[in-house]
């Protein structure tokens, strides 16, 4: 990005400003519906199969990939959350690990079930980790599989997504904000870098 054009600060962190738009609305859409067909593909159908939404953003995707997966596949697919409190090492300096509220039920029957875990943004792995561990704390899944809708790299934990809607190359310094209309009351996924 050229030196003389100046970013907007990001509505969800003020000492962050954007440099750009990453996905639209309309992208995210399309890169759901795809997602949603891969998911089906790869594992032969739906029979089995439950998505479990890593609390915030992840959640949201899950139930989008859900209602797509049944439009395609005619039958309702289980659906999850699984309640992680973050302080996330990407987007603040509040704190570096997971905090799991393991008390919340999540929801869903998982023991022997094929289950993908929808998280927005796959980073370090730290959350992955965390929501594994979390996981298997309500019962024991036949097989595990990981959907992300960004994958940006970096990674700290030998994590690896089975479903990728988009990866990005960024620089430590720059942070990927997905931002959901569920959420965010906006619908986006833009680049934000530290101001100086």
């Amino acid at each position: 990005m050229p030196k003389s054009m100046k970013t907007a600060p990001s509505p969800r962190m003020p000492n962050l400003h954007e440099k750009g738009r990453i996905m639209s609305a309309s992208e995210i859409d399309r890169t759901l519906v795809r997602l949603a067909h891969e998911i089906v593909e790869k594992n032969n159908g739906i029979e089995d199969l439950v998505l479990v939404g890593i609390k915030r953003r992840g959640v949201p995707l899950a139930a989008r990939l859900s209602a797509l997966i049944e439009k395609i596949e005619k039958k309702p697919v289980p659906t999850g959350t699984l309640d992680i409190t973050l302080y996330r090492d990407d987007l603040s300096t509040v704190g570096v690990s997971p905090v799991i509220q393991k008390t919340t039920p999540l929801g869903v029957e998982i023991a022997n079930k094929n289950v993908i875990m929808v998280d927005d943004v796959l980073y370090t792995g730290r959350t992955t980790r965390a929501a594994m561990d979390a996981l298997f704390d309500h019962g024991r899944p036949r097989r595990v599989q990981l959907c992300v809708l960004i994958d940006r790299g970096h990674r700290e934990l030998p994590v690896e997504a089975a479903f990728i809607g988009r990866t990005v190359q960024t620089t430590s310094h720059e942070i990927i904000e997905v931002r959901l209309n569920e959420v965010d009351k906006e619908e986006q996924v833009v680049l934000v870098e530290r101001a100086l």
